[in-house]
């Protein structure tokens, strides 16, 4: 499921990385230090031009969340794709996932709506999915705030395609929000780490075995590992769940559960399209400008985005 080596573009990265000497991000033991670290790290691009993108906030179970809305240069309402970035719960917000939704905003067709969730280790489990799936359902009643057509979808990366994925199965149990589609990208859905994947891409690969025992223990500290929730992979049932989309990377220590996902998906009778990339890496999805501007990220957001078109008809 993975190359013989990384893409030339990827061990690029990864040099940089290892000169920059800012992992893992773990070592620091503060996660305000971690943000600030991570944020350094980002392209200072501007990305695609779209209709309008607009910050706001909408009501949460501890407090207001904050959103920021993506709009197409399209006519009329469209379906509304809420996206929950990653960052293991602990890092990322709207800034460090801006370039991702610009870009699958204008190759889907939607309004993106990314959300600023409550973070681990101050806020942890089950405060980013509360807030989450919040989000989803706000936007379900609210569609015309969005410029949306009452079609909905859920996206997100690692951490975000945990917090997609557990909407999603939550929307099915109580008779939620009414999803349309799911786009998983290599998606965190398991706390087991008795995978290949996990034990070749444990270090070197930009995602560490150090972050990943961080972030588990920073966010899921309050979680019973038969969570569903927590742990989408752990469902009694994926039956009667939304198509979905999954991306996955071949240097990705994460790979193995995201296939795994897919996989199970498909076995109780849900459409998947799955995209893997054997030469990529986690993260691989949201490089898309400077140093850290790889073709694959934007083939795997143009694939994402013609999935959601085609499950749309747009």
């Amino acid at each position: 499921m993975r190359a013989d080596e990384p893409h030339p573009d990827v061990q690029q990265i990864l040099a940089a990385v290892e000169a920059a000497d800012t992992q893992p991000l773990a070592k620091y033991g503060d996660p305000d230090v971690a943000r600030e670290v991570s944020a350094r790290m980002r392209a200072d691009a501007d990305g695609p031009d779209l209709a309008s993108v607009e910050n706001r906030t909408v009501p949460g179970p501890d407090g207001d969340i904050e959103i920021r809305i993506y709009r197409p240069d399209t006519d009329g309402p469209v379906p509304t794709v809420a996206y929950f970035h990653g960052g293991g719960w602990v890092i990322g917000d709207l800034e460090s996932h801006d370039l991702v939704c610009r870009h699958l905003a204008r190759e889907s067709g939607c309004v993106v709506v990314a959300t600023h969730y409550r973070r681990a280790p101050e806020h942890p489990y089950p405060a980013a999915f509360e807030d989450s799936y919040a989000v989803l359902e706000w936007l379900a009643t609210n569609p015309d705030e969005t410029g949306g057509d009452g079609r909905l979808a859920v996206a997100g990366d690692s951490a975000g395609g945990n917090l997609a994925a557990a909407a999603t199965l939550r929307a099915r149990d109580e008779d939620g929000p009414d999803i349309d589609y799911q786009l998983l990208v290599y998606p965190s859905v398991t706390q087991t780490t008795d995978w290949d994947s996990r034990e070749q891409n444990k270090e070197g690969y930009y995602l560490t075995e150090p972050d990943m025992e961080w972030f588990g223990e920073s966010y899921f500290h309050t979680a019973t590992d038969d969570d569903p929730y927590a742990h989408p992979l752990h469902a009694d049932s994926h039956a009667d769940l939304p198509p979905a989309t999954v991306v996955t990377a071949g240097f990705d220590p994460i790979r193995d559960e995201g296939i795994a996902y897919a996989e199970t998906l498909e076995d109780a009778g849900v459409a998947v399209e799955h995209h893997h990339y054997p030469e990529m890496i986690h993260g691989f999805y949201s490089m898309l400008a400077g140093q850290a501007n790889l073709e694959a990220g934007h083939d795997a957001i143009g694939k994402s985005g013609a999935d959601l078109r085609a499950a749309f008809e747009l």
